[in-house]
């Protein structure tokens, strides 16, 4: 008798408990991308309870996902405790102001999120929705902004100088945000959602010290506070993380996702070590947004034929371009459902080169400093958004005695850049051409005492 065919939540919770299954899950990160499919914008995704749910649905209907997130938006509690937002059509919105800016204060317990406030009561509508819908075959996930980056986006570029100078209040701060993660979790896993991710990009750019000191502890009690509702925990995480991949696993969660910046055999050597579950990373912008459908089918197969399956969750590197083109996406769905059939329609596949040429400054002989900030995109990615803005601190000290330039790595001309300067990591800074720091953010002084020195 044949047994009943793995529904993809099921296979994807088999491989959240460290068990094999019959194939490797696909979870696409298809946050404001969702809008593109049934054409309208990131914001009203964001915002149209309505719109966002009936997007969400044509995801799972054309991607097939074994896993889908509800709502990939980072600024959903920082909006709530003060930050103003600026909205795009097609961006997540970013965040421009911080209420914590130039005054040390901790909030209340009181000021945590309730389920009423900002845009949790459209978040919970849809993952009520969504659950009913799909929710007996696709696993959900309910995204918290983790602490560090909640704590950025309440304090701005202020945090780092924190971290070195007052460690006793940065620490309080991301406790409290660590506070305001677990709530928004017991909401989620309330409203049906299977996993609880956090989200932290910007903890790519702090050293394992600082996460051992900081947010070791928040972490492993996020986590335990989540298995303890009875869901799963994935911890997420943007830029080269490579040297924090081991203290996450200290923490204990089930799943740890990455980025294009890590290396995926290198990351698995160590989640396997402590059996968590590696999830990623599939490049957004080289591959995805600017690759043909054979690149991206390409891309897929070569990571199942060079990765140990156990433990393993195939997913884009962060959340999806909007502008994506449809077709990559699901070839790289096929790829992972029919290997096989893919493997035999790549039998003649070449990669092809845009062939764009870029000219570089003359470094040698620049009037002044030039400070180059290489980013994914500083409108989208919170770890961009804090290297940028330290970057511009500085430039707003020495004024007109330096020069500043954001190269963003969602244009072809900016990869062709990267490519020819030697980019290993996003984001990074340069100046007059040298290498200073890669997913890093730098403490102002030093960043000051760097730039003074090509004065």
């Amino acid at each position: 008798m044949n047994q009943p065919q793995m529904t993809g939540k099921e296979l994807l919770f088999t491989v959240l408990r460290h068990q094999d299954g019959p194939r490797v899950p696909w979870v696409p990160y298809a946050g404001v991308h969702a809008g593109k499919l049934i054409h309208v914008s990131a914001k009203e995704v964001l915002l149209d309870a309505d719109k966002c749910f009936h997007a969400l649905l044509e995801v799972n209907k054309m991607y097939r996902p074994d896993g889908q997130p509800i709502l990939f938006d980072l600024q959903m509690e920082a909006e709530i405790l003060g930050c103003e937002l600026m909205w795009a059509d097609d961006n997540p919105p970013s965040v421009i102001s911080h209420p914590l800016e130039g005054k040390k204060e901790i909030p209340d317990l009181s000021t945590l999120p309730k389920p009423s406030d900002g845009r949790l009561p459209l978040a919970l509508d849809v993952m009520g929705r969504m659950k009913k819908a799909v929710g007996e075959h696709t696993a959900l996930y309910g995204l918290t902004t983790g602490p560090l980056t909640l704590a950025s986006h309440l304090r701005g570029t202020d945090l780092f100088r924190d971290m070195f100078k007052d460690a006793e209040f940065a620490k309080e701060l991301m406790g409290y945000c660590n506070e305001v993660n677990k709530q928004v979790a017991k909401y989620y896993i309330e409203a049906g959602m299977d996993i609880i991710a956090a989200v932290d990009p910007v903890l790519s750019q702090i050293s394992e010290k600082h996460y051992n000191t900081f947010l070791l502890d928040f972490y492993t009690d996020l986590f335990d506070y989540i298995r303890s509702l009875g869901a799963f925990s994935a911890f997420f995480v943007c830029g080269d993380a490579t040297r924090n991949i081991e203290v996450m696993c200290h923490s204990k969660p089930d799943c740890i996702a990455v980025d294009e910046n890590v290396n995926m055999a290198a990351a698995k050597a160590i989640t396997d070590k402590y059996n968590v579950t590696l999830c990623g990373n599939i490049p957004l912008t080289t591959v995805m947004l600017f690759g043909t459908q054979q690149d991206n089918m390409k891309y897929a197969l070569d990571m199942l034929d060079s990765l140990d399956h156990h433990n393993l969750i195939i997913a884009p590197g962060c959340d999806m371009p909007y502008a994506i083109p449809v077709e990559n996406t699901i070839g790289v769905v096929q790829a992972i459902h029919e290997p096989e059939q893919v493997r035999e329609m790549l039998k003649n596949y070449e990669a092809t080169d845009d062939g764009i040429e870029v000219e570089l400054p003359d470094y040698a002989n620049l009037p002044k400093p030039l400070i180059e900030v290489f980013t994914l995109d500083s409108a989208s990615c919170a770890a961009c958004t804090y290297m940028m803005a330290a970057a511009k601190d500085a430039k707003n000290h020495f004024g007109d005695k330096v020069d500043i330039v954001e190269y963003k790595y969602i244009y072809k001309e900016n990869i062709a850049r990267c490519k020819k300067v030697g980019i290993q990591h996003l984001p990074s800074i340069y100046i007059n051409g040298e290498l200073k720091y890669s997913s890093i953010i730098p403490e102002q002084e030093e960043l000051r005492a760097t730039i003074g020195q090509y004065l």
